[in-house]
């Protein structure tokens, strides 16, 4: 039919590259069986366009629709602001092939496809929906993309279909806080990291709805800003005008983009079986071939080959996120009807709901299961009755409805336990460490959460919201909605169990759904070794770890804190003589002007608030000719040290095993480093007397003595190694000084006439190095004018000229595949290697540091996931990794058996996946104390 565009029509408008991202992340990779060809998105992206025709057949189907591409990544407002997106991801080079075929693809549904050289799809959408609503039709624009919230209204709606929800000018305002016709000014002001718009500085999406909506719009506002009481906020819009003004300009959308089409030409025609059914031949989707054909009521094409995997295993189509959907777990029988499908699988994603994020003291709430997208279920087992402790008509009788805690764990043990049975978890180390306290062992296990940082460490965070978001494009129920914040917060025992059902089963859908996702990606993007045997299998090493915990002497530490508070006194005592009065020390601000107002100190800088900057650096700069600010420095050192360790670790002593259980976080930096938090034992100070005593409070139990085993100098011995350094190397392998080394090479001095003096020097500057260190950096360390720090860098890369040779390479290899990689094949990924401006020195020497950073913690992992069973059978624990270092506890008379079981391991630890050029070595120690085995 040909039906002139007008009132009663209906345009649905498809945002293309969604889709194909959409198909591209969501599904494993596929290719072609007769040549090899990446077919992966295409597969999902004709999946998606057969069910949006299948979905769209009924009476409101559409009269017009098109689908809508990019063409190119320069648009006109790269010529406006040329880092637009310029911080965007490279395409991955599998997917680069796939682009023109899903636009074939969807020509052969018989489906306009449209892209304008110059404009973004969006800017398209936006003249289409124009065009239409002008001429009384309908428009439904199928995405998700929060830039075309601005059409929204006047028969525009969204639709996003991953999620399948409308979105219309309410859930504008929901998202945004304005109407769509102010979404661009809130937008200009917020800014987008996605897109590199610069926006407003310190101004987010609720602040700058919050300013729109007072003064009316963007100009106004600008136009008023110094009425805005905020000094920081009103600085900004005042400031950054001209910034502003040209955020706007980049989100707002194109309504007016030159078509060489008309709305007419998008009219909806059926697909041409042939030519729909051919390509699928040549795709060679089988599957999907034969459900098109008997749809069309034609005959199936011949596929001679069978491609391996099916595409059909490639695209499952998953039911949206429902909540609604969930499945409550009341009674027995239920519950074995879900240990049955488990067994039948398996594999299955579980999660525990607790009473505290201490998996020390948590109870166990209730436990969630899923084997199918889509389907899950919550198994009840403490919830109370009523809100919580502090309402009238809270009690602590149990909710009805809720199996008892051992008969659900006694019948989930078979599988838990099973190891035909994968358990898959986000984060499944707190899980598994909850239920070790309630005697039920977790193994195998497959981890989300490690799965994306393995993926796509330095590029996002590794969160379970974080992540759905990302790859569902589905928002889970916030935790705060049922838990509250603050002092009125309650825990998951007083959620009402219909609510928790909802909660908990969702998180064990999407940790399900994007194991699915994740696990092919960890084979395409090459990872997989990292994944399985530096992330993986450390897990049950640091639970058993963590719930070992380490003895701390409270009373050590209370002398500790009495102690520095009588040495802050008499620091404050002379601070104040110095200054000639009394003034909060504290106070950075009553500091400054001090320094700079009252005692005349040159070099004072005011911030936008109209204080001194008195930071560390400042301080530090003027102790090297001040007593005040050294004086200062001191102070804070100690107050610190109270504060942050003698104070608060005898908050974190637990009360049942009076020891210390900090918790490791694999995925805290991008690395492969190690955190430690609740409580951070990783940061303890060893350069000062006093950070150093701290030490003293972690002791052994009687009849025990603790032993420190740490590697010596490992990241020069990897510098060594991968820089290929000849005279680094030759003096590792002699067992040398190595920074007396250095000191002969640069300064021309003799071993045997070496002073400590250049020693420390030449040590400052092979560490420096490793970290990317400047002139201004070195001068600040030895307290020495900047141009002679300078001199001791530059002497240091002419002496050894390999280093700037793995800078330059390390920092080009990074530009070029945007990541670094250690030698063990972690990726280390670099976003803002190619940045300008103040953060473009930053992001090089991140890059240069990170393969051999990222390396020795490879090391290290790796020795730590073969440490029990070296030591298994000995009378000994290992309880705390710090950065190269490993302390274990074990009984006095094996302490030497220990220390030689473990220094095996941890120097042999590279081997036999990297053979290094330099030995690693091993320093250990014993003691009472961590102090002295230290």
């Amino acid at each position: 039919m040909d039906t002139q565009f007008g009132k009663g029509c209906h345009l649905h408008l498809i945002d293309g590259s969604a889709f194909i991202f959409r198909a591209y992340h969501a599904l494993p990779p596929l290719t072609r069986k007769s040549d090899g060809l990446p077919i992966g998105a295409v597969s999902g992206f004709c999946n998606m366009l057969q069910k949006y025709v299948q979905d769209n057949a009924g009476p409101d189907a559409p009269t017009h629709v098109a689908v809508i591409f990019d063409k190119g990544s320069h648009t006109f407002r790269n010529d406006l602001y040329p880092e637009y997106k310029a911080n965007r991801e490279a395409m991955p080079e599998d997917l680069r092939p796939q682009i023109p075929l899903t636009r074939t693809a969807t020509e052969a549904f018989n489906i306009a496809c449209k892209e304008i050289e110059g404009f973004e799809a969006d800017d398209i959408i936006a003249t289409l929906s124009v065009q239409a609503r002008d001429a009384g039709g309908r428009v439904t624009i199928i995405s998700s993309d929060k830039d075309l919230m601005q059409l929204v209204g006047g028969g525009v709606e969204m639709l996003d279909a991953m999620k399948n929800k409308r979105i219309d000018v309410e859930g504008v305002e929901e998202k945004f806080g304005v109407g769509p016709d102010r979404v661009v000014d809130v937008q200009a002001l917020a800014g987008d990291s996605v897109d590199n718009v610069p926006g407003a500085p310190g101004i987010g999406i609720k602040t700058a709805a919050l300013l729109i909506n007072e003064f009316g719009d963007l100009e106004t506002l600008l136009d008023r800003a110094g009425e805005i009481k905020q000094p920081k906020r009103r600085e900004t819009l005042i400031e950054k005008r001209d910034q502003i003004e040209l955020s706007k300009k980049l989100v707002q959308l194109d309504l007016n983009t030159p078509l060489d089409f008309t709305l007419d030409d998008l009219e909806v025609r059926n697909p041409e079986p042939d030519t729909l059914l051919g390509f699928l031949a040549e795709m060679e989707f089988r599957t999907l071939s034969k459900r098109i054909a008997d749809a069309l009521g034609a005959e199936p094409p011949v596929i001679e080959d069978t491609p391996a995997p099916s595409e059909d295993s490639a695209a499952p189509e998953w039911p949206a996120i429902d909540p609604e959907r969930y499945e409550r777990v009341s009674d027995m029988t239920a519950l074995q009807k879900w240990i049955d499908r488990i067994t039948y699988v398996g594999y299955v994603a579980v999660d525990t709901e607790t009473t505290s994020l201490n998996e020390m003291q948590a109870e166990l709430v209730g436990i969630c299961l899923s084997v199918d997208p889509g389907e899950a279920c919550y198994i009840p087992l403490i919830h109370k009755e009523g809100e919580s402790s502090g309402d009238l008509f809270a009690t602590d009788t149990l909710a009805e409805g809720q199996l008892g805690t051992d008969e659900v764990l006694e019948a989930l043990k078979s599988v838990l336990e099973d190891d035909a049975i994968l358990k898959i978890g986000q984060n499944m180390k707190y899980d598994a460490k909850i239920f070790a306290r309630y005697g039920v062992r977790i193994a195998p296990i497959d981890d989300t959460m490690l799965m994306s940082y393995a993926l796509n460490a330095g590029i996002h965070n590794h969160g379970m919201d974080a992540l759905s978001e990302r790859y569902l494009s589905h928002s889970p129920i916030p935790i705060k909605s049922l838990l509250g914040t603050g002092k009125s917060a309650i825990t998951f025992d007083r959620v009402p169990v219909d609510d928790a059902v909802k909660y908990a089963a969702e998180d064990a859908d999407i940790t399900l759904r994007l194991w699915h996702i994740f696990k092919p990606q960890l084979h395409r993007e090459k990872v997989t070794t990292v994944y399985e045997s530096l992330e993986r299998p450390l897990v049950p090493v640091l639970s058993q770890m963590e719930m070992h915990g380490i003895k701390v002497d409270r009373e050590v530490l209370s002398r500790m804190s009495n102690a520095f508070a009588q040495k802050m006194a008499g620091l404050e005592a002379e601070i104040h003589e110095l200054a000639g009065r009394s003034f909060n020390v504290g106070s950075p601000k009553q500091l400054g002007e001090i320094l700079f107002d009252e005692m005349g100190i040159e070099g004072g800088k005011k911030g936008k608030t109209g204080a001194y900057a008195t930071g560390a650096d400042v301080l530090e700069d003027l102790a090297t000719e001040h007593d005040l600010p050294a004086r200062v420095l001191d102070w804070r050192q100690l107050s610190k040290l109270k504060s942050t360790y003698t104070d608060a670790l005898q908050d974190h002593i637990d009360p049942d095993t009076t020891r210390v259980h900090t918790s490791y976080v694999q995925t805290g930096a991008s690395t492969g480093r190690l955190a430690s938090t609740d409580p951070n034992l990783q940061n303890i100070p060893v350069r000062t007397e006093e950070g150093r005593r701290i030490r003293e409070a972690f002791i052994a139990t009687p009849g025990n003595t603790l032993l420190s085993l740490d590697y010596s100098q490992i990241e020069l011995r990897i510098l060594a190694h991968v820089a290929d350094i000849p005279a680094l190397k030759q003096a590792f392998a002699d067992g040398l000084d190595i920074h007396a080394m250095t000191a002969s090479e640069m300064f021309d001095v003799p071993l045997d006439e070496m002073t400590p003096e250049v020693r420390r020097r030449a040590k400052a500057i092979n560490f420096g190095v490793i970290y990317g260190i400047s002139g201004f950096g070195l001068a600040r360390n030895l307290r020495i004018p900047r141009s002679e720090a300078q001199g001791f860098i530059d002497r240091y890369f002419e002496r050894f000229p390999g280093i700037r040779t793995y800078m330059d390479d390390t920092v080009k290899f990074a530009k070029e595949h945007g990541h670094v990689q250690t030698l063990f094949g972690r990726k280390i990924h670099t976003p803002e290697i190619n940045a300008k401006g103040p953060h473009a020195g930053f992001a090089k020497r991140a890059a240069i540091n990170a393969p051999i950073q990222g390396t020795a913690a490879d090391i290290i992992r790796r020795a730590m996931i073969r440490m029990p069973d070296a030591i298994k059978g000995l009378p000994c624990k290992m309880l705390l990794q710090v950065h190269d270092e490993l302390l274990f506890e074990a009984e006095e008379a094996a302490a030497e058996d220990v220390i030689k079981a473990a220094r095996t391991v941890m120097e042999g630890a590279a081997d036999p996946a990297v053979h290094l050029d330099v030995p690693l070595i091993v320093d250990a120690g014993q003691g009472m104390n961590w102090a002295e085995a230290h």
